[in-house]
Order: structure tokens, then sequence, then C-alpha cells
């Protein structure tokens, strides 16, 4: 391929957002379309929201000239799908919507990823001792895989900068895969909505009133995006696995390490809501990126940088491992990694009616010293 291919899509799609997002904050503040901060936000003024809207047309306008480096006609089939979950993420948006709703719509929305022979995994390529899988048992893995990628990446999408920032992560890592194994549509998609991100970012870490959000709208696209090259990567054929540097069999871990970002993170606030008897649903303050801020008192920038960062290094530390141990040790290390984690978090008692118990206890603290300075100051002349 041709460096001006990548490198056109990538610009193209950077300056395309860019230019497209003032207007869309604009239009928004116009008709007054802003999202209001609730008791669960980690905004305190009301700010625009559907930045997502931008991914979309951005998408469609490049899966037009990538028609032609389709290998199956992906690019068809893809289109449908975004469509789908464009006008459920701007509905719910506007006017929320019950996640049952975005549910259904998700797995439709998948059903035309899975219709398409490009990206069915036929063989597990010895992970767990498991290479052939029956067709039925691969719709159910992969549906499942999907719908999981989707909702995670849309539950990290709480603080600013964050989604963002992963998402870069990740599509970044599986463009150097696909460049390595001559995947060029899944380059070219993964560098197009990378550049929608990076654009994107700027405004989305802006403290002016040029600030954005992407909203559902655009983090169920990029989490379905993100899904699609996951399926794609486990559906290489052994001879385009023999070009990455790490072992066939470690493939899934090695999918695993690249989204542990948000799989860790919805594993974990799942985990917690139903120990709580609660729908895992249920909206609360017990993501990572709420520890980090409400705890460590980080800036939503930090947080976001270091979580983002914490991303880059685990996939680095797993490509290395996955070049020369087996899932067996691989998997070891993943759990042991997990746990530590999981405990680590779980160890801050960190529901949301507790947070506002701290909250209102410094509060009273701040109140009585207060009180106390205004008693004891000396008066004039004494």
């Amino acid at each position: 391929m041709e460096l001006y291919y990548p490198i056109s899509f990538f610009v193209g799609s950077y300056v395309l957002t860019y230019l497209t997002i003032p207007k869309i904050i604009g239009l928004v503040q116009y008709k007054n379309l802003m999202d209001s901060p609730n008791s669960r936000s980690s905004h305190i003024k009301r700010t625009p929201t559907l930045g997502g809207v931008s991914f979309f047309y951005t998408l469609i306008f490049a899966l037009f000239f990538l028609r032609t480096w389709c290998n199956h006609d992906e690019a068809i089939y893809l289109i449908p799908g975004l469509t789908i979950l464009f006008i459920i993420g701007l509905k719910d948006d506007l006017v929320v919507l019950s996640p049952y709703t975005k549910l259904t719509a998700q797995v439709i929305a998948i059903i035309f990823i899975l219709s398409n022979e490009s990206f069915t995994v036929y063989s597990l390529n010895g992970f767990l001792g498991i290479d052939e899988i029956p067709i039925y048992i691969y719709y159910c893995i992969a549906g499942f895989i999907m719908l999981t990628i989707i909702n995670a990446y849309n539950l990290i999408d709480g603080i600013d900068g964050l989604a963002a920032i992963v998402g870069i992560v990740i599509l970044i890592i599986y463009a150097t895969i696909f460049y390595m194994t001559e995947e060029y549509f899944f380059l070219l998609i993964s560098l197009t909505l990378n550049g929608c991100l990076i654009a994107f970012l700027k405004f989305n870490l802006s403290p002016t009133s040029e600030k954005i959000f992407m909203g559902d709208t655009g983090s169920l696209i990029v989490g379905f995006i993100i899904s699609i090259l996951t399926l794609k990567f486990l559906a290489l054929s052994p001879e385009k696995y023999d070009s990455l540097p790490f072992l066939i069999e470690n493939i899934p871990l090695i999918a695993i390490s690249i989204l542990i970002v948000p799989l860790f993170d919805t594993a974990r606030v799942f985990t917690i809501r139903l120990a709580n008897k609660r729908s895992p649903f249920s909206a609360d303050r017990n993501h990572t990126h709420h520890i980090l801020i409400d705890y460590f008192k980080l800036s939503h920038r930090k947080a976001s940088f270091i979580i983002g960062g914490f991303n880059l290094v685990f996939v680095y530390l797993f490509i290395i491992l996955g070049s020369a141990s087996y899932n067996f040790w691989l998997a070891t290390v993943l759990v042991i990694t997990v746990i530590v984690l999981g405990y680590f978090f779980y160890r801050f008692d960190y529901s949301f009616a507790n947070i506002k118990r701290k909250i209102r206890f410094r509060r009273k603290i701040d109140t009585v010293k207060e009180k106390g300075k205004n008693i004891i100051k000396p008066t004039k002349g004494s």
C-alpha cells in the first residue's frame, strides 16, 4: 500500500471532524440541546453533546472510498449497523432510552456484521486446547463479544477525555496489527476513526465554551467499530498471524489485553451492582475513573491520561509475554492482574451514597472549624 493512502484517510477525517464540530456546538447551543449536570455527573455546567454526530458522517464518507479495499464487501455491511446505532444513540442523547431498547438495537446492528463471512471465526488456533469451533458456537460467542465491547466502551465515557484517549490507544494498536497483516481495509478504518477521536479530543478537553461530549451517539459508534476490529482480529487466517510478534494460540488473550480498560471497569462495576442486588445497568459512581477523581483528587485530564497510559503499557507487556509464554501462563498473569486491580479499587467503599456521606461529613467539619475561628478571632484593640 502506498503511504499516501493511510495519511490521506487520517488527515482527511481529522480535518473534517475538526472543522465541523464547532458547527455542531453552535447548533446544539442554539437549539438548547445541551447536557445538564445531575447528581452523578462529573461536570458542573451545561455542556453541548452530540459530538459523535461528526464520527458518523465522517465514517460514512470514508466508507464510500474504502469500498474498493474490501475483500468481502465489508463496507456495505458496516453502513446499516452504524446507521442503527447512530439513530439510537442520537435519540438517547436527546430523550434518554432504556438500556434494553439500546441492547435490542445493538443486537440488530451486530447481526449485519455476523452475516458477513469476513468476520467468521473458524478456529481458536489451540487456545486452551480448542481448535475448530461449530458455526452456532461462533455466532453465540461473537455476538456476546461485540455486545460486551460496545457496552463496555459506552460505560467508560464518564469523564473528559477518557473515552477518546482509550479509543485512540486501542485504534493505534489495531492499525499496527492490520498493517502488519496487510488487512488494509481495517487499517484505514482504524486510522479514519482515530483521526476523528484526535480532533474531538481537543474540544472534549477544552475549558472554554467550545467544549463538547461525544454522547451515546459517539460512544456507541466507536464501541461498534472497535468490536468489529476485535472480531476481525480473531478471524484472521493462520497465515496472517505469522507476521505478528506473538504465538498464535495467545490471540484471544492479546485481544483481551488490548481492551483491558473497558472490560475490567465494566466487570468491576457490574459485580458491585449485582452484589448490592441492583441492576447491572443502574447508574452510580463506582467506575475506576470516578475513584481516581473523587478519592485521589485527580483532574479529568490526568485521570484520563493515566488510564490510557496503563492500557498502552499493559498491551505492550502482554505482547512481550505472548511472544514466548503459552496461554496458561499468560492467562495466569491476566487473572492475577485483574484480581489485584479489583482488590485495589474495591477496597474503597465507593457506593454513591457513601460518597455523599463523606462529602457531608467533610462539610460539617469545615463549618465547625470556621465557627471556631470566628469565636477565637481577637477583637480590635485587644
